[in-house]
């Protein structure tokens, strides 16, 4: 991989994890959670219509908060 590609490469994961670091920093209460829905909705193949299509389709880890 020539210094291009490995710039052009370093550019978009750096853009991808500005885009990440903003999205998370919009969900309020539950952020985590929301945010595994999210990372599997992405993952998931086809359309998602209701959550148990994200659940069935991905492993995602939702954490409880201790209070």
């Amino acid at each position: 991989m020539g210094l291009v590609e490995h710039s052009v490469q370093r550019e978009a994961f750096e853009e991808v994890s500005k885009f990440r670091s903003e999205l998370y920093a919009c969900l309020a209460s539950r952020a985590d959670a929301l945010f595994a829905l999210c990372d599997a909705q992405l993952c998931t193949d086809g359309p998602v219509r209701t959550l148990v299509d994200i659940i069935g389709g991905a492993v995602i880890r939702l954490t409880v908060e201790k209070r």
